[in-house]
């Protein structure tokens, strides 16, 4: 059975570049309306995908969120309880070729208010420290067991012998974090890695594309290489999907599944 994919896609685009800049544009400006947090969320998740990617969807693309990016700061004053994603969405914006540098004030701003501070979660507060730290600005600078927490719940391999989504995905997002989306090495133990493979073997029995696609990119960032029958699934699951026009009704639809497979495929050579 097909994935839904709610995406207006005018034309085939030839190049990576060209097919970057059209994702931009429709996730942007077509599949909801800017009043929604989905559209946060949605926007967040992709900029942040392209940016670790080292993706250049050039100025013109990035101009879709022209809108957002001039009033950022009172954006974020007036809904601070988002403030991961607007702050998220100014980096990768900066990061990938917009013009501007307020995410560092952003950064300051977030420290100042105490917000990582207000999380209740260890992981919401790994995500604000990952953030702001873009910017040199540390939110979470007295909590000297941030990372000794994160590390203890990923080596508990126990857990994650059992179905249970949300400690899986919390576990992906730690190695996420620590390892700086791939860019630094994470101090993956064994019982880490293990923890990984429990949760990708449940993902993979339960033929979840989007949780098995986010362990083997925590894999890969681990420094590990997944299961070769895991990638050959997810790279077949890949071509699955079924594009249907955004505006057709039907609510939620496949949108994170898709992006998480396809940032499989680009990390794992095969995009």
């Amino acid at each position: 059975m097909a994935s839904i994919l709610h995406l207006d896609v005018p034309f085939r685009q030839r190049t990576r570049a060209a097919r970057q800049a059209a994702l931009v544009d429709r996730v942007a400006r077509e599949r909801r309306p800017h009043e929604d947090v989905y559209w946060l969320k949605e926007n967040a998740e992709l900029l942040n995908v392209l940016e670790t990617a080292d993706a250049r969807p050039g100025e013109a693309a990035l101009g879709a969120y022209a809108g957002l990016y001039g009033e950022i700061e009172k954006r974020l004053g007036f809904f601070p309880q988002y403030y991961r994603f607007f702050l998220s969405i100014c980096l990768d914006l900066e990061d990938l070729g917009q013009a501007g540098h307020k995410g560092a004030a952003l950064a300051e701003w977030v420290a100042r208010q105490g917000l990582a501070g207000a999380e209740l979660s260890d992981l919401q507060r790994a995500e604000a420290r990952r953030l702001c730290l873009r910017r040199g600005v540390d939110p979470v600078m007295a909590d000297h067991g941030l990372d000794d927490r994160l590390r203890a719940f990923a080596r508990r391999s126990d857990t994650f012998t059992l179905p249970n989504k949300k400690a899986a995905y919390e576990l992906t997002h730690i190695i996420f974090y620590l390892s700086e989306y791939g860019r630094t090495d994470p101090g993956a133990d064994p019982e880490m890695i293990d923890s990984l493979c429990y949760a990708g073997t449940l993902a993979f029995l339960e033929l979840n594309i989007d949780l098995l696609s986010e362990v083997c990119i925590a894999l890969r960032f681990a420094g590990r290489t997944p299961p070769p029958v895991w990638e050959r699934w997810l790279s077949d699951q890949a071509m699955r999907f079924k594009v249907m026009p955004a505006d057709r009704p039907g609510g939620m639809d496949d949108y994170h599944t898709w992006l998480m497979v396809n940032w499989f495929m680009d990390l794992s050579g095969r995009g």
